[in-house]
């Protein structure tokens, strides 16, 4: 099984490239889900289809859905959300804004997650294509699992045991109700299954991100930043596609200026990412809406290769922890050893090795920290930040 994450900057074009790619895998032949975990759905929109918050099967071989989370609150957060609504309840009046009040930031995150995660287990599918929310919300969602089982491991323990001995005591004198053991019991599972969902997003044969970037400087940068904190969560980016390149033929005079623009940051977006592979998608004449069009699409981006299959799966970017200071390791297969240039401005690091050039952005962990030195060896530019000098 296969899935395959779509990210990037609100208005790149990801749900349409999404739904494309699904369009190919399911004309391959194969059993092909796409679904949306973004708040705002916009997929059915580009399928010019009604969806519902189940699968519903559009084509052959092809079913699509828009997470609904009031939806699936009731299907697994059930127990939780009744505690939730007996607590606001137990001392203001019940309307109908109070379920509302109980889908708290994040949980759109934590439901998504486990809907994929059920899909998975059941083994329905053979790829599961996701429109993500953009990169900021997708962060946070594959982060969700790490940061739940801090939450757990540090906390729920002594607090389920805490709450248990004395529930019959606190709920006369605060006049409100505590959380039975079965809703801790219910947590805990959520837990064990967000637990189960980390190491299916980790594992590099099952799971890829693909980014979807414009040739434009504020979505490339926001691209940057999002590949490093990927690879820093050892998440596998396996292709980036560069969605609305205006074409070569096109020479009216009025796209001039921007074809320009295009061609710098084609170059940009080369430095940055290579050697992950990218695909390029042509700005179309029409809206890409339904799936004639997006069929299109996905022909003018994939060809004649499988969009389902794994385009590359090495780790590019690593960041070691060390006694005073850290080490940064960037592959960069392809390159002699050679003369290493380093500069940096603001968040943005720019190596040279030869003729060989990488632009990325550094994590904020880094910027604090001057480089002391650097070193090439095994395909792979080790850069030391703080401490004593590399030798």
């Amino acid at each position: 099984m296969r899935i395959i994450l779509y990210t990037g900057k609100g208005g790149v074009g990801k749900t349409s490239i999404a739904a494309a790619t699904a369009l190919k895998c399911a004309k391959r032949g194969y059993k092909t889900l796409v679904v949306s975990t973004d708040a705002s759905h916009s997929l059915g929109d580009s399928l010019d289809v009604q969806l519902s918050p189940e699968a519903v099967e559009i084509e052959k071989n092809l079913w699509a859905q828009e997470i609904d989370t009031m939806h699936e609150t009731e299907q697994g957060w059930k127990k939780v959300q009744e505690y939730l609504t007996s607590l606001m309840t137990s001392k203001t009046v019940k309307d109908i804004t109070t379920e509302e009040l109980t889908i708290f930031p994040g949980i759109e995150d934590l439901l998504s997650l486990l809907k994929i995660l059920s899909y998975y287990k059941e083994k329905k599918y053979d790829v599961i294509v996701i429109d993500c929310a953009p990169t900021g919300e997708t962060l946070a969602m594959l982060s969700f699992p790490d940061m739940f089982r801090w939450w757990m491991d540090k906390l729920f323990p002594m607090k389920r045991k805490a709450i248990k001995m004395t529930k019959p005591i606190l709920e006369p004198i605060l006049g409100m109700p505590m959380p039975s053991d079965g809703v801790m019991g219910e947590i805990l599972n959520i837990y064990n299954q967000l637990d189960e969902m980390r190491q299916v997003l980790s594992n590099r044969e099952v799971t890829s991100i693909r980014i979807v970037v414009n040739p434009e400087k504020m979505v490339v940068k926001e691209a940057q930043r999002s590949f490093t904190y990927m690879n820093l969560y050892d998440f596998n980016v396996d292709a980036i596609v560069v969605n609305r390149m205006i074409p070569n033929r096109v020479t009216d005079d009025y796209f001039k200026a921007w074809k320009e623009i295009h061609k710098k940051y084609k170059t940009v977006i080369i430095e940055s990412f290579s050697p992950v592979p990218i695909y390029y998608v042509p700005l179309l004449e029409n809206e890409i809406v339904g799936t004639k069009m997006l069929s299109r699409m996905g022909e003018l981006l994939f060809e004649d290769d499988d969009p389902s299959k794994i385009f590359y799966n090495t780790k590019t970017q690593e960041i070691i922890k060390e006694e005073r200071g850290y080490h940064l390791s960037i592959y960069m297969p392809f390159v002699q050893k050679g003369e290493v240039s380093l500069s940096q401005k603001g968040d943005e690091l720019i190596v040279k090795v030869g003729t060989y050039k990488r632009n990325m952005i550094l994590p904020r962990t880094l910027l604090n920290y001057s480089i002391r030195g650097a070193k090439f060896e095994n395909h792979t530019l080790k850069i030391k930040f703080g401490g004593e000098d590399i030798d």
